[in-house]
């Protein structure tokens, strides 16, 4: 369709829930929001690329660990063909791809008050069995590729010049007039099929604090900071038509969930179509973007193109 409905003119159709994105870009679209990115989008995004500085998102695949939410820790072989120290392969065991550095992709959560996955998909389509297709795999973003501008909000360096005492351990909710303000004091303005990325200081923490983890909280059910999910967050999240969105935390929601049928999960990427990314390393690029105040970069990102996957390792990286 041509015209994109605001956040209050959800659904399009009354068949569909409230305030989703069902059918906005056809019924049987697997993409969701990344139909927001147009080739014009792309080339405009290239524009930022003005000093050949490149920068990855991508974390350690052994990290965190031990790793959260009860996640498996990948285990890496390295075999010698020939058993001649000449020819080498490499294996990786128990690769959860939502260990590490992440898109949730459209088959991770549902929109939880229906159980239905985003565009009207049922969960038989995703299980194993007679009914499963194709429906919102990983593949269908792999075979795709993302290409966008993104704009990088560094919540983390902006809360500690306003005083603001914040520690991305806890389960500490940041709004999204906060974002705006971090927005306007650093200058830049969104625009469709942006990707927005935001830098909470929790994988910084980690990296110093890590270790403690275990002392102070259920690995099952970390705690971290992260947006509110609330109606004024998914209003602000649809109505800028972002392509996706990130953190550098472990979730990009105020984690634990307090109520699964009204979080981010379930909205974005049930309701919307939205993929989220989490555990982004971020922390090069922001310190960069504090040095020379640009705070906008192409992002290319090739996830795992895993047929009927629910996940992926970003593949990510930024250039300024």
């Amino acid at each position: 369709m041509t015209k994109i409905p605001s956040y209050d003119e959800l659904p399009i159709d009354p068949k569909y829930p409230a305030n989703v994105a069902w059918g906005v870009f056809g019924e049987e679209d697997n993409l969701g929001t990344l139909n927001f990115i147009s080739q014009e989008n792309v080339a405009k995004a290239s524009q930022n690329v003005k000093k050949g500085a490149v920068f990855s998102l991508n974390w350690n695949l052994e990290s965190p660990d031990p790793p959260l939410f009860n996640r498996t820790r990948i285990n890496h072989h390295i075999r010698d063909r020939a058993n001649d120290a000449k020819k080498f392969d490499d294996v990786y065991d128990n690769f959860n791809t939502q260990t590490s550095s992440q898109w949730d992709g459209l088959r991770h959560v549902c929109h939880m008050k229906t159980g239905i996955f985003y565009n009207n998909v049922p969960g038989s389509h995703i299980t194993p069995g007679p009914d499963a297709s194709d429906r919102l795999g990983i593949h269908h973003m792999a075979r795709r590729g993302i290409a966008a501008r993104a704009i990088l909000l560094d919540y983390g360096r902006w809360a500690e010049k306003q005083g603001k005492t914040v520690n991305p351990l806890t389960r500490h909710e940041y709004t999204v007039d906060e974002l705006e303000q971090v927005a306007k004091d650093q200058g830049v303005t969104f625009e469709e099929g942006d990707i927005l990325l935001v830098r909470t200081g929790w994988m910084a923490t980690y990296e110093k604090e890590g270790y403690r983890l275990p002392e102070l909280m259920d690995l099952s059910s970390p705690q971290c900071i992260g947006i509110k999910a609330c109606q004024e967050t998914y209003r602000w999240i649809w109505n800028h038509r972002f392509a996706a969105v990130a953190s550098d935390a472990v979730a990009f929601e105020a984690f634990p969930v307090l109520d699964w049928t009204d979080s981010c999960h379930a909205q974005f990427l049930g309701g919307f179509g939205l993929p989220i990314g989490e555990m982004f390393y971020l922390e090069k690029l922001a310190e960069d973007c504090a040095q020379d105040g640009q705070y906008t970069c192409l992002l290319t990102s090739a996830p795992l193109n895993k047929y009927q996957g629910v996940a992926t390792p970003p593949n990510a990286i930024c250039l300024k």
